[in-house]
């Protein structure tokens, strides 16, 4: 087909994917107890800035940010040049709050850090951060100051714990307004909690949604295994490949709950247990494409073998799974800030190709399919093949409009201000994946006549057409054999009595 002619494209995609895949490594897992091993400040402006943390945090007793450990460091050439109190201050604030950090003299460019101009104007003290109260609470946003002392070249901050007393996506910043206090540096840890344990608010719902989707696939597979059993020796290769994606969807949808499960015990993801998990995810979407594109060619039902396209979708395959396995592991694995959004970019833009380019192959090779079945007249397979591709243009028609509303969402919420919802973008392409192959198990459901479905030659398929016809029944075929021979021997009989007369 035409599509092929893209594999070139394909061969390339999948030495980006590696290239890609080689140029990262991943300190540590995504966690609510965040590591800070010896960062750096960046210069922000007129000030140095670290970025501590940003989770979405339910209000109660039972919730806080604790710091733990936390010690700046100056370099020594800062030591030599000020001898004197050098101040960092590290500031906790709201996301609706964001705009009560800095200021700007007469609409000029905003500054987080004191002017002398700003002191004049707000009254704020210069050297430290401007900060506005809330409206909602004039304790907020917190601040909370660190002091170098005398000749030390490190200073250490006492270990302080911040309850939650309002929901929403906080966020943590270490700020230096000291322009002597260059190349600083911090290590420690802090941890985030929510009232149910330390999994973040925008992951909480997840866990639950896991052990839903973990009962619909038990239910899927009992309903499933028990026709597999009772109509074993009738199964078709078909049949095996759904019962592999099956078991997998269980398998993903259990170890996702196992690993957020533990995320929200512990406070960290450890990375085995992650990386096991994005791996079998990575591969069950990707047999359950395979598998929608060989039912589209018409593997089983229309032809025997795929032929000379094997190797073109074993290579679409692989180089689905690497790009599927790169994409899930930069967004569950790795430290999100240590990448940045050019990089995710260039990760999610060849699993976004590979995924257009699999849907416009499994429709051309829908298209051929049903073209053949027609011209063969088989009415049996032919409206099988009819409901899945209403059902599969329906899914399509729903996933574009999802992704529609997924850049909708992401564009107009750039502060993660409705972190609470956002659970739900990962959890419709769960949902979907799973009422997908609910239809292709109910198409395919393992039976007595699952053999009238297999590719059998075009005898057999005469015969197929045959049997439909007359209910199946193998008696209506002999009682029309006996007709026509006794119809032979009725006029053999006839021209004997002329032959006699």
């Amino acid at each position: 087909m035409a599509a092929m002619d893209f594999s070139k494209l394909i061969q390339l995609s999948l030495f980006f994917s590696l290239l890609l895949l080689l140029s990262f490594h991943f300190k540590f897992a995504e966690s609510s107890v965040h590591i800070y091993p010896s960062q750096p400040f960046h210069d922000v402006g007129n000030s140095f800035l670290l970025y501590g943390g940003s989770e979405g945090i339910f209000a109660s007793s039972r919730s806080f940010i604790r710091f733990e450990n936390i010690t700046l460091w100056r370099t020594n050439d800062a030591l030599f040049k000020s001898r004197y109190n050098g101040l960092v201050q590290a500031v906790i604030f709201e996301a609706s709050d964001r705009n009560n950090i800095g200021g700007s003299a007469y609409g000029g460019q905003r500054s987080i850090c004191c002017t002398p101009d700003l002191a004049k104007l707000q009254g704020c003290k210069q050297g430290e951060i401007i900060r506005i109260p809330s409206s909602h609470d004039p304790k907020w946003p917190l601040l909370l100051r660190i002091r170098f002392k005398g000749k030390r070249s490190f200073a250490k901050m006492e270990d302080t714990e911040v309850l939650i007393r309002k929901t929403g996506i906080y966020n943590l910043l270490f700020i230096s307004c000291d322009p002597k206090l260059k190349g600083l540096q911090m290590t420690g840890k802090t941890v985030w909690k929510n009232p149910e344990g330390y999994l973040p608010g925008r992951m909480a719902p997840l866990m639950k949604f896991y052990v839903y989707m973990s009962f619909a696939y038990l239910l899927l597979s009992a309903v499933w295994f028990v026709q597999y059993l009772r109509f074993w020796k009738d199964i078709l290769p078909l049949q095996h490949c759904i019962t592999v994606v099956i078991v997998l969807g269980l398998l993903e949808m259990v170890f996702w709950y196992l690993d957020y499960a533990n995320f929200n015990n512990t406070g960290t993801r450890p990375l085995a247990l992650t990386t096991w998990v994005v791996t079998v995810g990575a591969f069950r979407k990707t047999v359950s494409r395979i598998l929608i594109l060989c039912v589209s060619m018409g593997f089983g039902v229309v032809k025997s073998t795929l032929g000379g396209l094997t190797s073109k979708v074993l290579l679409v395959g692989v180089t689905y799974f690497v790009a599927s396995e790169m994409l899930d592991i930069a967004e569950n694995v790795g430290i999100i800030d240590d990448i940045s959004g050019r990089a995710k970019l260039f990760l999610v833009l060849p699993d976004a190709f590979l995924d257009a380019f699999l849907i416009l192959w499994i429709f051309a090779s829908l298209s051929k399919t049903l073209e053949q079945l027609q011209m063969k007249r088989t009415s049996v397979k032919l409206d099988i093949y009819r409901k899945f591709s209403n059902a599969l243009a329906v899914m399509v028609v729903a996933s574009v409009a999802w992704i529609v509303y997924e850049v909708y969402f992401k564009a107009t919420d750039p502060f993660n201000e409705r972190w609470q919802t956002a659970w739900t973008i990962t959890a419709f392409w769960d949902v979907i994946a799973f009422v997908l192959l609910c239809i292709i198990c109910y198409l395919w459901t393992p039976s007595q006549n699952s053999q009238r479905y297999a590719y059998s030659g075009e005898v057999d398929e005469e015969n197929e057409e045959v049997q439909s016809l007359t209910g199946g029944k193998q008696d209506g075929d002999i009682s029309l054999v006996k007709l026509e021979k006794n119809g032979d021997s009725d006029s053999e009989e006839d021209v004997e009595e002329d032959k006699r007369e």
